[in-house]
């Protein structure tokens, strides 16, 4: 158990009157009242549960976000229905919230005045005021709000070492997670664990992409962990995650977790980490290779090898969805058309949809434009920089460089997926709030220490 992730032992006592009393009524409806029984017996059940949550707070934390890793709503959409997915997707951000509310009331509020909420919230407010697109309504704009600020809602709590320790915990994690509960699915004959699209690719639990999103942040966590105390479980995981990631097929997220673990290998310091280490790190990099060449005896049938060698320039259909959002973005240009505007740009029974299997647009830039407008976009990539700027600064100098190097390969891949609208954000951006928190924390911890070795 981490840390601190328990409550101090005056509301423990608060906490268990709460269940007596609850149990005390439950006894006196089974004499006096029969027929509300069963009704209180639920709640009574429901309140310990959610007790026991708040009381191991940091630890429901982590096993939220290794769900929202493992990316459940594809497979849920394969195995009971469309209607799955979008309900499993609203539970996990409805769960980042309630969970980050938790946090708050916990732990106190944190005013985080560049969080990139505050630009959702500004574009989901001017949207109905400006007018929404004719295919969106107000309800629709307002789950695409509430959906939007899930990913940053920790940022607004004051988080202790234990709840950052669980996250980081759980982030490297979460992608193996995914391949063990999609090896299980494949095994009982109900999913399979690869999926053929220009070559095989792995899924997991959800969709390759959404796997290769996920196993960013892991990569970054084990990569961070690995530059602060150099053990060996920590290159460990950011091996595993990488043959992971190769193995998604996901050209784009392997360039940039390799460029960030190169850089971080050449330029960002470490005192764990001997140039024969990092020679070390590089050659066992090389040697991940292997096990790709034995799993396949043609290297084109895992998919990232054959767009390498046959089709570099593949855009996978992305230059069919583009048309439309620049389009659109130039009806509204400079307030947009409201969030939620980039889901109905293109019919979901359109033949670039049909075709493509997807009317999302691939291109953060080009949402953002046509959801908030020139004016919009600009708000955010504002707040997106000062926040990761301002909040990055408290850090070592070694985990400070990784995260702004982290950070722009993040915004380099916003030009050819959906990084912001997808549950791998959730995951990433509880890794980048755990990272940020605990370096607050660490450095409070050493300013406080100042005046006593002063004194001393």
């Amino acid at each position: 158990m981490w840390r601190g992730a328990v409550l101090p032992s005056t509301d423990l006592t608060l906490l268990q009157a709460v269940i007596v009393g609850l149990l005390a009524a439950l006894c006196g409806a089974a004499w006096l009242a029969p027929s509300l029984y069963w009704l209180l017996l639920g709640a009574t059940l429901a309140t310990a549960l959610v007790l026991l949550a708040y009381r191991y707070l940091p630890a429901v934390c982590a096993v939220w976000l290794l769900v929202a890793g493992a990316t459940p709503e594809m497979a849920l959409n394969d195995l009971i229905g469309p209607a799955a997915f979008q309900a499993t997707i609203a539970v996990v951000k409805a769960g980042a919230l309630l969970l980050a509310f938790a946090c708050v009331w916990r732990w106190g509020l944190r005013f985080d005045a560049l969080n990139p909420a505050w630009g959702f919230v500004a574009i989901g407010a001017w949207g109905p005021l400006h007018g929404l697109h004719p295919g969106l309504t107000l309800a629709d704009s307002l789950r695409s709000l509430f959906g939007s600020v899930a990913p940053y809602a920790f940022g607004f709590a004051r988080l202790p070492p234990a709840w950052c320790a669980a996250i980081l915990w759980a982030v490297p994690r979460a992608p193996v997670v995914a391949v063990a509960g999609g090896a299980l699915l494949a095994m009982l004959g109900l999913r399979p664990l690869f999926v053929d699209s220009g070559g095989w690719r792995l899924a997991g639990l959800g969709h390759p992409a959404f796997l290769a999103g996920v196993c960013l942040p892991a990569v970054y966590a084990a990569l961070i962990a690995y530059w602060r105390d150099g053990r060996p479980r920590n290159a460990t995981l950011l091996g595993t995650n990488l043959v992971i990631l190769v193995l998604t097929g996901a050209r784009a997220p392997l360039a940039y977790a390799c460029g960030v673990v190169l850089l971080a290998v050449f330029a960002v310091p470490s005192a764990h980490l001997s140039p024969r280490r990092r020679v070390g790190l590089l050659l066992g990099g090389g040697l991940l290779l292997v096990p790709l060449v034995l799993f396949a005896q043609d290297l084109t049938a895992v998919r990232v090898f054959n767009l390498l060698t046959n089709d570099l320039g593949n855009l996978s259909g992305r230059e069919y969805l583009w048309p439309s959002f620049r389009a659109a973005a130039a009806e509204s240009p400079w307030f947009g058309w409201g969030l939620g505007a980039g889901n109905v740009i293109i019919a979901p029974d359109s033949q670039v949809a049909r075709r493509l299997h997807t009317w999302a647009a691939h291109n953060e830039y080009l949402r953002m434009e046509v959801e908030g407008g020139q004016i919009g976009r600009l708000l955010l990539l504002l707040l997106f920089t000062a926040w990761v700027v301002r909040r990055s600064a408290v850090l070592a100098r070694g985990e400070r460089w990784i995260m702004r190097i982290a950070f722009l390969a993040f915004a380099a891949h916003a030009f050819t997926d959906n990084v912001l609208i997808s549950t791998p954000a959730c995951v990433l951006f509880a890794f980048a709030t755990a990272i940020f928190a605990r370096g607050e924390c660490e450095a409070g911890m050493r300013s406080a220490l100042r005046p006593t070795a002063r004194k001393a």
